[in-house]
């Protein structure tokens, strides 16, 4: 298949001095046809010197072209006018019925040799595109497969160098949305070497837009609308020695291609589909490269969160045992009369409750968590979330508001309930400042709600679902104690006992943080009143 990027020079002297040679061996042919048919002449039908006249030019036409075809065609004709029809060794023509025949000699041989041509012309175009059909679809197998992403983008570079007859090829990846209007990034190019200098940045960010950047000899740049296809790209492109084209894929752009020769860019249409053919590839291979820094990337932090959570769980226990310690010494010296210990004990349940926080997270993360559900009145509940979190609540009122007349169940694990609806009130205790908390139980169809409302500065819609992301806080968080844990933990603990946390505005000001747990009713026994 050939591909060449620049004008094609015209074709070697001994080639065209062997088509001439060539093409006067059929005249030499049809010279000794001549000689034969004349010496024949007494015996040999007209139709029957026609016949060998067409055979002459039929093969002629397919060794040497629809040219030598109509050519040969012509000489056959004034040699069978001249030499077989009457009267002999002239073009006149005695009998007027004999240019019927010779007019549809003429016709037949140039038909022919037009016929032929675009018969062979035909097949020869076939077989050009089932090769480049061939050719690329082994080239993108090889380059997509290949071991490293960024190889299989340099491979198609080198193949896009050497068959259209460029000086330089490479192969950029657009940044995201987020990576900022730096330019493109050099992945590959050939000749292999270091990233382009240049103004790269600028063409770079000119076509991300949709553009086609141009560049000429002088330096000089001009864009052009993107067309919708690549081969088209390369009409109208003047005196332009360097193209610049976003390389798309599902009509995103990923990348850009830059195409360099030290002579006009010109192609002719094979070199064009190859082009466009070797653009998509190229655009695949980009978003290769892409999706595997993604991979590695999300490789790397799973890794590291394994890490991290057998660094936690580790820690954790390892530091209840000393804490423990603290504790009893801490309760010891205030029953000596020190007020320092009081500071120590409500530290020492700071930090423990930090720990238990840790374990938590250390045992949701490893899949540790056993739920054993119980039937658990909602009172019961309530009473010891307060009575657990009422060092913690530093002085802030906690209101609860429950049916007076209506027993309300639920079906889910206590201790684990419970360590989510006491994170709740701690985390509402501390932003709601010196207003008081409220904690409203109610039933709503198959779940039981418990509505954790403060006055704090609320949570803004777009931080809604970030608050519960392990370690993050919000915009109020810096200013107020707290390591980021404890809505984490306690909407995990409460989704793994088949209900969730969710927030809200509260009216007026504030939060609501809804504790949803699966509800149950009192079954009972059969025949009771």
């Amino acid at each position: 298949m050939s591909a060449t990027a620049l004008p094609r020079s015209t074709e070697p002297a001994s080639a065209g001095r062997a088509r001439a040679a060539e093409g006067l061996a059929w005249l030499a042919l049809v010279a000794a046809a001549s000689w034969l048919f004349v010496a024949l002449r007494g015996h040999l039908e007209a139709a029957h010197a026609a016949l060998g006249y067409l055979l002459l030019v039929l093969g002629g036409s397919s060794r040497l072209g629809r040219s030598w075809g109509i050519a040969l065609a012509i000489v056959c004709f004034l040699a069978f006018n001249f030499l077989l029809v009457p009267p002999y060794y002239t073009l006149a023509v005695g009998d007027p019925r004999h240019w019927l025949f010779l007019l549809a000699f003429l016709v037949t041989g140039v038909v022919a040799a037009q016929l032929l041509s675009r018969a062979q012309n035909q097949a020869a175009d076939a077989r050009a595109r089932a090769e480049e059909i061939d050719h690329l679809s082994m080239l993108g197998a090889e380059a997509l497969n290949a071991g490293r992403a960024d190889e299989g983008v340099a491979a198609i570079a080198r193949v896009l160098l050497d068959r259209l007859g460029l000086t330089r090829c490479d192969i950029f990846q657009q940044p995201g949305e987020a990576g900022g209007g730096g330019g493109a990034v050099w992945i590959a190019g050939a000749p292999a070497g270091g990233s382009p200098g240049g103004g790269e940045p600028l063409l770079a960010s000119a076509v991300a837009r949709g553009a086609l950047a141009l560049e000429d000899a002088g330096g000089r740049v001009r864009l052009v609308p993107l067309p919708e296809h690549l081969a088209d790209a390369f009409d109208g492109l003047g005196e332009a020695r360097v193209m610049v084209v976003p390389l798309r894929v599902r009509s995103h752009v990923v990348g850009l291609l830059r195409l360099a020769a030290d002579r006009p860019l010109r192609l002719d249409a094979p070199a064009r589909r190859f082009a466009e053919a070797l653009g998509y590839y190229a655009a695949l291979g980009v978003e290769r490269v892409r999706l595997a820094a993604q991979a590695e990337r999300g490789e790397a932090l799973r890794a590291s969160d394994r890490m991290k959570d057998a660094l936690l769980a580790s820690v954790s226990h390892d530091l209840r045992t000393p804490l423990t310690t603290i504790k009893a010494l801490a309760h010891e010296m205030a029953g000596d009369g020190d007020a320092r210990a009081v500071v120590v004990e409500e530290e020492t349940d700071r930090l423990n409750r930090f720990v238990s926080n840790l374990l938590d997270l250390s045992r949701l993360n490893g899949g540790a968590i056993t739920v054993a559900a119980e039937l658990v009145p909602a009172e019961e509940l309530l009473g010891a979330a307060l009575e657990q979190v009422a060092g913690a609540q530093g002085g802030v009122e906690i209101r609860t508001a429950l049916p007076a007349d209506d027993l309300l169940l639920g079906r889910f694990d206590l201790v684990l309930a419970l360590r989510s609806l006491v994170n709740l009130l701690e985390n509402a205790c501390k932003y709601s400042g010196d207003a008081p908390v409220d904690l409203d139980v109610q039933r709503q169809g198959e779940r039981l709600l418990f509505e954790v409302s403060d006055r704090g500065p609320g949570v803004p819609e777009s931080e809604s679902e970030r608050i519960f992301e392990q370690f993050y806080r919000g915009p109020a968080g810096p200013a107020t104690p707290g390591t980021g844990l404890g809505l984490t933990i306690a909407r995990r603990l409460a989704r793994v006992q088949g209900g969730d946390v969710a927030v809200a505005a509260r009216p007026g000001g504030g939060s609501t943080f809804t504790l949803s747990l699966p509800a149950a009713d009192l079954e009972l026994p059969t025949g009771a009143a």
